[in-house]
C-alpha cells in the first residue's frame, strides 16, 4: 500500500443525552422530553437502551432552543425543524400573534393605570375595560352616534362640516398608553347625556346665527375671537368690570354683530354672553384635549378662563363703560 495514501475516516462520534447536556447548556430532563416529543431523534440506542446523538444534534437543540425563547409551540417547532413548514412563515404569524398580544396588554396596561389613578371602583373598572375593548367598528358606532346627534340637522351646513371633521377622535392602530386612557375617557364623555346636550346646544345656537348658506366657520372665528380679545387682557391681570374689560366686550360684541349681520345693540350682547356660558362648559376643553392626545394633535389651552372672563365683562354694569 503506498505510504501517502489518506486514512479513511473514522465513524462520526455519538454523544449520550449527558454530554448533549454539556455541549448546548441544556438540562437533561429538557432534552429527553424535545427527544420524545419527535423534535430531536436519536441515531441509535444501545444495547442497553440508552440513546445517541448525531453532531447534527448540538445545531438542532440549539435551533430548537432559540424557537422557544421566542414563543413559538412544540408541534410547531418540530415542523420548521423537520422543514414541513418555512421558519419565514412561522416567524410572520408568530410576529402577528405577538402584535395582538402586545395590543391586549397595552389596553390591560392602561386600564390598570387609569383605574391607580382615578380610585375607580369595581363597577367604572368594568365599564373601563369593556370601552378599551371596543373593536374599531364598535368605536365608530359609538363616535358617529355622539356626533350624529349634537349635530342632527347639520351634516349639510357649510359652517358645521369643518367642526364636525375637527371633533371626530381617530385611535391610532397602534396607540401608546396615553391615547387608550385617553381613549377610555374620551368614550365615557361620548356616552354622557348631559355633554351630549350641551354640546347640541353650543351647534344650535351657533347655527341659529348662521344662514345655511353661509359658509364660514363661525364656532372657529367666535373662540378665536374670545382668544385674541380677553386672554391678553387676562395675561395683564385686568378685571372684567374695568374700563378696559368694557372696551373689549364692545368690540368682541361688535365683531359678533359683524359675523351675525345683527344690530350691536344691548339685546345682541345678551345673545352672544348666553352662548358664550353655553360654551363654557369645562367638558368641552376637556374633549378637546382627550382629542388632541388621540389624535397626535398639539394639545390646545384651555377657553375656559377667557370665556368666563369675557361673560363676566359682558354682563358688566354700564358704569365701566
Amino acid at each position: 500500500m503506498n505510504g501517502d495514501t489518506e486514512p479513511l475516516p473514522g465513524p462520526a462520534p455519538l454523544y449520550s443525552i449527558g454530554e448533549l447536556a454539556r455541549r448546548t447548556g441544556l438540562t437533561v430532563k429538557t432534552i429527553r422530553f424535545w427527544s420524545d416529543s419527535g423534535i430531536v431523534t436519536p441515531t441509535e440506542r444501545t444495547r442497553a437502551g440508552y440513546r445517541r446523538y448525531g453532531v447534527d444534534a448540538v445545531a438542532r437543540l440549539d435551533l430548537v432552543r432559540t424557537l422557544r425563547e421566542i414563543g413559538l409551540d412544540l408541534p410547531t417547532i418540530r415542523k420548521v425543524v423537520d422543514r414541513e413548514v418555512p421558519l419565514a412563515d412561522v416567524a410572520a404569524a408568530h410576529a402577528e400573534a405577538l402584535d395582538v398580544q402586545i395590543h391586549a396588554l397595552r389596553l390591560r396596561k392602561a386600564v390598570l393605570t387609569a383605574v391607580a389613578k382615578r380610585g375607580a371602583d369595581p363597577e367604572e373598572l368594568a365599564l373601563m375595560h369593556r370601552l378599551a375593548k371596543l373593536s374599531e367598528d364598535e368605536r365608530r358606532r359609538l363616535i358617529d352616534d355622539f356626533l350624529g346627534t349634537v349635530f342632527e340637522g347639520l351634516d349639510d351646513h357649510p359652517a358645521f362640516g369643518a367642526v364636525i371633521r375637527s371633533m371626530t377622535p381617530e385611535l391610532p392602530d397602534d396607540p401608546t398608553v396615553e391615547q387608550v386612557q385617553a381613549w377610555v375617557e374620551l368614550a365615557e364623555l361620548l356616552q354622557d347625556p348631559g355633554f351630549r346636550a350641551s354640546v347640541q346646544g353650543m351647534a344650535r345656537d351657533l347655527a341659529d346665527d348662521r344662514s345655511p348658506d353661509d359658509a364660514m366657520g363661525l364656532p372657529r372665528i367666535l373662540a378665536e375671537a374670545v382668544r385674541s380679545l380677553a386672554e391678553p387682557a387676562l395675561a395683564d391681570g385686568i378685571g372684567p368690570h374695568t374700563p378696559r374689560a368694557a372696551r373689549v366686550a364692545a368690540a368682541l360684541t361688535a365683531q359678533y354683530a359683524r359675523i351675525t349681520g345683527h344690530p350691536d345693540d344691548a339685546a345682541l350682547r345678551l345673545r352672544l354672553a348666553a352662548h358664550l356660558k353655553t360654551m363654557n362648559d369645562p367638558r368641552r376643553d376637556r374633549y378637546l384635549r382627550l382629542l388632541a392626545t388621540l389624535n397626535g394633535w398639539p394639545p390646545p389651552t384651555d377657553l375656559a378662563p377667557a370665556l368666563t372672563w369675557i361673560i363676566q365683562a359682558l354682563h358688566a354694569p354700564d358704569t365701566a363703560r
